[in-house]
């Protein structure tokens, strides 16, 4: 396995299981690791990180979404062959009376886009949230496998 170097930060792997050449990101985010001072407005999710897995039965998404309820997440199928995984953390509500030290954690919306290859079942899309965890399961075509001659 390889390393494809990257000046925004992290490295990206070349193999089947880490390196996705689906996805629609132009590059990794080059911001995620600066430190900005924070305000009252909330500022975005900058990236939900999302690992892709291929089964002989299915491609299956996991994206962290810690202290997200399932009711904020949307899970959509756009133009037959992308996958959008989308949502909105909502920022604490302020008391008057409260004095904030630090605001470190993220709210606002996400959205990811991954595009799907031709032989996927697009109907059958499925979508669980367990312990802030999305597991969205797209379920592949069947093959017929080839008879071996002996």
């Amino acid at each position: 396995m390889s390393l494809i170097p990257s000046f925004f930060g992290s490295n990206r792997r070349i193999n089947n299981n880490f390196f996705d050449p689906f996805s629609l990101d132009v590059w990794d985010n080059p911001f995620k690791d600066l430190q900005f001072p924070s305000s009252s407005s909330s500022s975005a999710i900058a990236n939900a990180r999302v690992d892709w897995k291929e089964t002989e039965e299915a491609h299956v998404f996991k994206a962290d979404l810690p202290g997200m309820k399932k009711e904020e997440v949307k899970v959509e199928i756009e133009d037959d062959s992308v996958l959008k995984i989308s949502g909105e953390r909502h920022v604490e509500k302020e008391e008057k009376q409260d004095t904030w030290h630090r605001v470190e954690r993220s709210s606002g919306g996400f959205s990811r886009k991954f595009r799907l290859p031709e032989n996927v079942k697009m109907d059958q899309v499925k979508a669980s949230m367990e312990n802030g965890v999305l597991t969205v399961t797209v379920p592949k075509v069947e093959t017929k496998k080839k008879a071996q001659k002996a």
